[in-house]
């Protein structure tokens, strides 16, 4: 297809606008976090499915979905303890891929409605966490399933050093297809829905003969001691996957039309996170034929039929590109907008560069298992909170947000709809803060994070229970204490919650902004809804 090739936005909605502008995918993206004109906007909710399940149809995701049959669970019980993790993250991740089409910029950047256009700098830290996390868990697992295969199919020795070879190479490709940019992105995630999922499904065909449904390792196997603390635990890990995805959502949906129904939207995510269960139960069932081994991918490559382990290479290297570059891009995408030094390019070398380095300590001096574990547990306690209160403003507000005033803080400007208390608004900070912190205390994540009320309700986690309510309970008192400026709630009003009156800050160049953030101002200088 041509440069300027013409697509038909009419299917996402705006049918004010006759086309747009849809780049090639070897073009290296130009836009950052700043807003995305109508004319850019080339995107669907197809993609956003595509670039979901592709990013989840993964080895990293096999490799928690096994977590339920390490810690003991029977097959039937970890199946349900899936079952519920993915419904339930996908049920609070749905409301998080509303907001990139009505502002135009990612969700951290969007989060400054309700956490200040300077707090929204927390959303940047999760998103940070949440890259670190999976793009070392998709390059370890990947890296490791390819070793592993080169091992039984070559006969060459393991080793530390292979191990990082194959990381370094799947690492450096990750980011070469970060550096392209999102339709890149989208062009790799097109390819491993279709290809992962039929390799993964020909899993049925290679252990037709070994896998057994009655697997059961007998109560003496929970990890936790119980049943109840064991299946809690599992369905939390699984539920770390969507919620993942929740700070990085508005990157691909950035991209879709203004216009577009919520309803396709909210039902793009539902179904690509209920189309991970691919990935999630080939890791069950795979991992009740190889349980008490050490090295799950290791053991799964020598207990498979000759020509399957041919194809797992396939799978890990395909699944490991694509879950390391939705991870990837998102947050280096948005810090360059908290380091405005760095360009996207830059910002994603960067941070592709430190998590390279984590990968190599991680997995060659620490326990990898502990590792994923403690990293999943932060995930899901922190995040979780954020999104609940995103999700709360974005009803009350009932979808009212200003595209300009939502980057006062990447232009080096000052005031705007959403400054609050010099940048900050307390409001949504206060709500998360005490959720966060009794989340991790009320947490058990064994053996790296184990708070100290853990055991109240006899082993069973109430970790994100507490985090849930917590933040939801907190954020609404806080709107009813302190009400927000009725500025804030556009023509319609607020949903629910009372508002003060209040003028408006304009917006104002700040002198004292370094040159990197002038030079990403825009013409408008007034505050207000333009969007």
């Amino acid at each position: 297809m041509s440069n300027e090739q013409q697509y038909d936005v009419g299917r996402g909605g705006g049918a004010d606008m006759a086309a747009v502008r849809r780049p090639k995918a070897t073009e290296v993206e130009q836009h950052g976090i700043d807003t995305i004109p109508p004319e850019h906007r080339h995107s669907r909710p197809l993609d956003l499915f595509r670039i979901q399940f592709g990013g989840a149809n993964t080895f990293a995701t096999v490799i928690l979905g096994t977590f339920p049959i390490l810690l003991g669970l029977s097959f039937w019980q970890a199946a349900a303890a899936t079952l519920v993790g993915v419904l339930v993250g996908a049920l609070i991740l749905m409301p998080m891929g509303l907001f990139g089409p009505i502002t135009g910029t990612n969700n951290a950047v969007s989060s400054g409605a309700h956490f200040g256009v300077r707090g929204r700098v927390l959303g940047s830290f999760l998103s940070l966490l949440t890259a670190i996390a999976f793009y070392s868990i998709s390059v370890w697992v990947s890296g490791d399933a390819f070793v592993g295969a080169l091992v039984r199919l070559v006969g060459i020795s393991d080793s530390d050093l292979l191990r990082g070879v194959v990381y370094a190479v799947i690492g450096g490709v990750v980011i070469v297809v970060v550096v392209y940019g999102y339709l890149f992105m989208l062009l790799v995630n097109k390819v491993v829905v279709v290809g992962n999922t039929a390799l993964i499904l020909l899993g049925i065909v290679a252990y037709a003969g070994t896998f057994d449904f009655g697997y059961d390792p007998g109560p003496g196997a929970y990890a936790l001691g119980s049943f109840w603390p064991t299946f809690v635990l599992s369905a939390l890990i699984v539920m770390g996957n969507p919620i993942s995805f929740g700070a990085f959502l508005g990157d691909w949906t950035r991209y879709i039309p203004k216009g577009t129904a919520p309803g396709r939207l909210l039902g793009a995510t539902l179904a690509a996170q209920g189309a991970t269960l691919v990935p999630f139960l080939f890791g069950v069932a795979t991992a009740t034929l190889v349980a008490g081994k050490a090295d799950y991918v290791v053991a799964l490559i020598n207990v498979s039929p000759l020509w399957y382990a041919v194809l797992l290479m396939v799978v890990a290297f395909l699944g490991g590109l694509s879950t390391g570059i939705t991870s990837l891009y998102g947050t280096g995408l948005d810090f360059s907008s908290v380091f405005p030094r760095l360009s996207r390019v830059q910002a994603s070398l960067l941070i592709g560069g430190l998590a390279f380095v984590f990968i190599l300590v991680g997995r060659l001096a620490f326990d990898l298992i502990s590792s994923v574990n403690a990293f999943i547990g932060a995930i899901v306690i922190c995040t979780t909170p954020w999104m609940i209160i995103m999700t709360i403003g974005y009803v009350v507000r009932r979808g009212y947000y200003s595209e300009v005033d939502l980057q006062v803080f990447n232009q080096g400007r000052t005031g705007g709809l959403y400054w609050f208390s010099d940048g900050v608004n307390w409001r949504g900070m206060v709500a998360w803060i005490p959720a966060a912190v009794l989340g991790l205390l009320f947490a058990n994540y064994p053996p790296l994070i184990e708070g100290p009320f853990r055991d109240v309700a006899g082993g069973v986690d109430l970790s994100l229970l507490v985090a849930i309510g917590v933040a939801a309970v907190g954020y609404v008192a806080m709107l009813f204490a302190f009400p927000e400026p009725r500025y804030l709630f556009g023509p319609e009003g607020p949903r629910w919650v009372p508002s003060s009156d209040a003028t408006p800050p304009g917006i104002l160049d700040d002198a004292s902004a370094s040159a990197h953030r002038v030079r990403r101002r825009s013409t408008h200088v007034g505050g207000g809804a333009d969007a």
